[in-house]
This record gives structure tokens, sequence and C-alpha cells, in this order.
């Protein structure tokens, strides 16, 4: 379990905008992100999850369906 973020993504929104998916998997540089067996959505890694270096990528691509929780602050 992470400890210093969390990471929701709410996949109901990631669904409705093809390759969107597929995108959140790309752009993370630390793997957050990998595809779920159900199509065009995603699952979280949590054993990847403190390696977050907060750069947004993810919630540039979809800023509705991505949420970086700081549970630090």
């Amino acid at each position: 379990m992470a400890m210093f973020i969390r990471v929701d993504v709410d996949n109901s929104i990631v669904e409705k905008t093809p390759g969107l998916a597929g995108k959140l998997v790309e752009v993370c540089p630390v793997k957050i992100f990998k595809l779920a067996s159900k199509a065009n959505a995603v699952e979280v890694v949590e054993n990847n999850v403190d390696e977050c270096t907060l750069c947004d990528l993810c919630t540039q691509a979809s800023p509705q369906g991505v949420q970086v929780i700081k549970l630090y602050e």
C-alpha cells in the first residue's frame, strides 16, 4: 500500500475516450498503470504508486479520469 500518494482512476470516464487507457499506460514514466482485462480501462499497479514523480502527465491526459491524491498534505 502506498504511503505518500493515492492514485484514483474513474474508468467510466477513461472508457469513453478511445485510446485513453493505452495513453495512460504509455505516459507514466514509472509504470503506475496497466491495461485492465476490461476493454478501454486501466488498473493501478499498487507496488509502483510510491514511485510516482508527480509529473502530472496522467492528469493532463485525463483531468477528470485520474486523480493523484497526496496523503502527506
